[in-house]
C-alpha cells in the first residue's frame, strides 16, 4: 500500500459505494443487511473489474451524530462490508471507510481490521456546520488512536472544502485548511465546486501552498468534465456517473471502464 496515494502520480479513480442504512440507525430496514451487503459487494467488483483503482464505503444513513461516534451494530455491520469487499477483490484494489458523519475512530478500526487501506475523514480540523448540527474535528484523539492500534499504514484523506466540509468561524481560504490538514497529519486532502473554474481555483491554491500534498475531487465529476478536472488533480472520488439509475444505484461496470479510459488518457 505504501507509495499510492502521492502528489504527481498515478490518477485515482476511486468509485463510491453508498450503502443502504446500516443496523443500528434509525431508517434501517429489519432484515435487509444482506441485501446490503450483496449490492455493496457486486458494485465493488464492478469497480474492480471496469478498472478502477479502488473505492470508498460510505455510510448513508440519513441522520448522524455530530459527535465522533457509532453504533456498535453500525460499526460491525461496516466492518463486515468491508470484509468482504476485500475478499472479492484484491490488494491492489484500495479501499476506503467512511462512517459518516465523522466517526473516525470507528472508521480506522474498521480499516486496520477488515482490510481498508484509508479513511475519508469529514472533518479532521476545523469545525463545520451541517444540517444535523456543528461537527467538530478533534485531531489529536483520531491521530492518538491511530497509533494505538497500529493502524500508521491507513491513509487519511481530509475533507477541506466540499458538500461534506466548509470552514466555519472566523475567515481561513482553502489552502490555509489544506496546510492545517496536512500538519496534524492528513495524507491527502479532497475539495469540490460545482463550478468547474471554481474548482480548479481551489485545487491550484492548494499547489501551490502544499505542493507535495494530493488532491483528490470530492465530487462533482463525470465522464463530461472528467478530463479538465483530472489533469489538474491526483483523483477522485465519483459516484453518480457511474451508478445505474442515479445516486445510490448499483454501479455500472461498463461506466467505470469509460470513465477510467478518459482518466489513463492524461497519464500518456
Amino acid at each position: 500500500m505504501d507509495g499510492w496515494l502521492t502528489a504527481g502520480g498515478r490518477k485515482l479513480v476511486l468509485g463510491m459505494v453508498h450503502l443502504s442504512p446500516l443496523p443500528g440507525t434509525p431508517f434501517h430496514e429489519d432484515g435487509s443487511f444482506d441485501r446490503t451487503l450483496d449490492t455493496a459487494v457486486r458494485s465493488a467488483r464492478a469497480l474492480y473489474e471496469g478498472g478502477a483503482d479502488g473505492c470508498l464505503i460510505q455510510t448513508v444513513d440519513r441522520v448522524y451524530t455530530v459527535d465522533e461516534e457509532s453504533d456498535p451494530a453500525r460499526t460491525v455491520a461496516m466492518g463486515l462490508i468491508t470484509r468482504a469487499v476485500a475478499e472479492a477483490t484484491d490488494r491492489r484494489f484500495h479501499i476506503g471507510v467512511q462512517l459518516m458523519r465523522n466517526a473516525l475512530t470507528a472508521s480506522l478500526a474498521v480499516a486496520k481490521v477488515a482490510g481498508g487501506g484509508y479513511i475519508r475523514a469529514g472533518a479532521l480540523v476545523g469545525q463545520t456546520l451541517t444540517a444535523h448540527g456543528m461537527v467538530r474535528a478533534d485531531p489529536l484523539r483520531v491521530m492518538e488512536y491511530r497509533r494505538r492500534i497500529g493502524a500508521e499504514h491507513v491513509r487519511i484523506i481530509a475533507e477541506i472544502d466540499s458538500m461534506h466540509f466548509r470552514w466555519f468561524g472566523g475567515q481561513k481560504t482553502t489552502a490555509e485548511v489544506a496546510r492545517a490538514a496536512r500538519a496534524v497529519g492528513a495524507d491527502a486532502v479532497s475539495l469540490c465546486h460545482p463550478d468547474e473554474d471554481t474548482a480548479l481555483d481551489m485545487i491550484a491554491s492548494v499547489r501551490e501552498a502544499a505542493p507535495d500534498l494530493p488532491v483528490i475531487l470530492a465530487g462533482h465529476t463525470r465522464h463530461e468534465n472528467a478530463a479538465r478536472l483530472m489533469a489538474a488533480a491526483d483523483g477522485s472520488f465519483v459516484g453518480t456517473c457511474l451508478e445505474r439509475d442515479g445516486w445510490g444505484g448499483e454501479i455500472d461496470r461498463d461506466r467505470v471502464a469509460e470513465y477510467v479510459d478518459i482518466v489513463r488518457r492524461l497519464e500518456r
